[in-house]
């Protein structure tokens, strides 16, 4: 047997699971809440208390103040000790950490009793401090006083629990942050083999036809994209400049393989360039374009690509002046549309439109409309 486990047990009972430095991290909202506590239980019992009695002939003010700022002082003391008490059995299991608590609240809140029934005997009245008492009297004064000390302990468990809900959606907030990054970097990770066995592909065919100058130049194209891809292999998104920079390398490489065929059009406006989009978004859909719009036809073709903002929104289109997209090859074309889909999702949480527009003999245009972040 293990004895050492039961204070899991007993952390695991332990709904708040407050960590020593939280409490120094709440100091200033303590400070705050505690003198503005106070001072506001002054002026409550000065307007409720002490105000109604002004016309009464045998009033003194000056006393009656004095006496108010010793019962709000002894007060600010009592709870400021009950604050020190909790962080004390904030650790313990639930049941006992209550159970203390409101137990030391309770003895806190008899002795802020007998110190206010004390100081207004002397102060008001000018007598011994436990003269001409009676049970009454003490216990008209023993609610309030219990109550005050009851709201305070209350207040300071509220502080706890709300440390803790931030401090859990933090928690949620950077545990979808990685998941969301991680879910991005998968997505693109799919990318980098297809694209590879594509231009692998290129450069042995380039080779077999003993166009090896080609292939040579092929490959130094292929490790530079890798060489850059790679700076930027740790971030989910980047800005479309960037990912227009990198959109370059790949189409440099597929200009050994089609030369003259392959023309790309890129008219992107200034105020897109530094707009935020998933790492390689642009890639795929060209890498589409190519095959299915410039391979297949001797005389090659054109792609264009555009961006501009319009409304909050991005707008990023990727057309080519192909054939369309048959029937037959519908399923091959949507990898990239799937994949492109997927990572849009999981960047900007639905928030995103992408459009597929094809016509027989008139090419495809890929529209995709996403919020602007800079």
């Amino acid at each position: 047997m293990n004895l050492h486990t039961t204070p899991e047990y007993a952390k695991e009972d332990n709904l708040l699971d407050i960590e020593p430095q939280a409490f120094s991290k709440q100091s200033h909202q303590f400070w705050t809440v505690q003198i503005t506590g106070w001072l506001g239980y002054f002026l409550v019992v000065f307007i409720a208390i002490i105000r109604p009695q002004f016309d009464d002939p045998n009033f003194d003010l000056t006393r009656q103040l004095i006496n108010l700022f010793a019962e709000t002082f002894s007060g600010f003391c009592l709870s400021y000790i009950q604050w020190q008490l909790i962080q004390r059995v904030v650790h313990l299991p639930l049941n006992k950490m209550l159970i203390l608590s409101f137990f030391s609240s309770a003895m806190l809140g008899l002795l802020y009793n007998v110190i206010k029934l004390s100081c207004y005997k002397v102060i008001v009245y000018q007598q011994h401090w436990n003269e001409a008492w009676d049970m009454l009297e003490f216990g008209g004064w023993l609610l309030f006083s219990l109550s005050t000390m009851f709201v305070w302990t209350s207040i300071f468990f509220i502080m706890l629990y709300n440390h803790k809900l931030q401090k859990e959606h933090a928690q949620l907030l950077r545990a979808q942050t990685l998941a969301t990054d991680a879910q991005l970097q998968m997505l693109r990770y799919q990318l980098n083999p297809h694209f590879m066995f594509n231009t692998m592909n290129a450069i042995s065919t380039l080779i077999y036809k003993h166009e090896n100058d080609k292939a040579n130049e092929m490959l130094d194209k292929l490790c530079e994209f890798f060489r850059y891809s790679l700076d930027f292999k740790a971030k989910s998104k980047t800005a479309l400049r960037k990912e227009l920079d990198l959109l370059e390398l790949y189409l440099s490489i597929e200009k050994v393989r089609f030369g003259d065929r392959l023309k790309v059009v890129m008219d992107i406006a200034d105020d897109a360039m530094h707009c935020q989009v998933p790492n390689m978004l642009l890639q795929p859909l060209v890498e589409n374009a190519i095959k299915y719009a410039i391979e297949p036809r001797k005389e090659g073709g054109e792609i264009t690509i555009k961006a501009y903002c319009n409304t909050e929104r991005l707008n990023v289109q990727v057309i080519d002046n192909g054939q369309g997209i048959q029937q037959s090859k519908q399923k091959g074309f949507g990898i990239g549309i799937s994949n492109t889909k997927a990572r849009l999702d999981a960047m900007f949480n639905g928030n995103y439109e992408i459009t597929l527009l094809t016509q027989p003999d008139e090419g495809v245009s890929v529209d995709i409309s996403m919020p602007i972040e800079k």
